[in-house]
């Protein structure tokens, strides 16, 4: 039976694995700009937070990201990122207009192959973007939260999200 997600009540199929609590982070290739890249593994060594959302453009995802960007000022030792669909362009003027602190909350674009969502389990082919979800992980890169939130227009628990990883640093 295929996984889905719902928007606004409307189920749509995600492609990918559902990982638990336990399992090795996959790794996956993002832009950070137009011409550098990241890959999760290169992000090892600190506990982190991955907050994936659909588009930063849109309301809620807005609001997340603002979350996770004063979030990040509290977190010592944790690193925080959000990952979209949108192109890094996008995510640049984004930040500057909602003044994302870019070194506090690192902000990296799957637009070019979808591999974090294909890897993460969060793509929703059918649009071709992620669907909102969380995800911690220690500094060995073992999952330690994960949260694939089922309708996509609400918002993931930030309160456990932040809770497991300052319990990791």
């Amino acid at each position: 039976m295929p996984r889905t997600c719902t928007l606004k009540g409307k189920p749509l199929d995600l492609a990918g694995p559902q990982l638990k609590v336990g399992d090795k982070a996959p790794d996956a290739a993002l832009k950070k700009s137009l011409v550098d890249s990241v890959r999760i593994s290169e992000t090892h060594g600190r506990p982190r937070i991955f907050s994936v959302v659909p588009s930063l453009d849109t309301p809620v995802c807005a609001m997340q990201t603002k979350r996770f960007n004063e979030e990040a000022a509290k977190l010592s030792g944790v690193g925080v990122y959000t990952i979209s669909v949108d192109l890094p362009t996008a995510q640049a003027r984004f930040c500057g207009a909602e003044g994302i602190d870019r070194e506090r909350l690192i902000v990296l674009s799957d637009h070019y192959d979808c591999s974090f969502g294909s890897a993460y389990g969060t793509l929703i082919p059918s649009l071709r973007i992620n669907s909102r979800a969380a995800f911690v992980l220690d500094a060995q890169g073992i999952l330690r939260y994960v949260e694939y939130v089922p309708e996509v227009a609400e918002h993931p628990n930030y309160d456990a999200v932040l809770a497991c990883a300052r319990g990791l640093s």
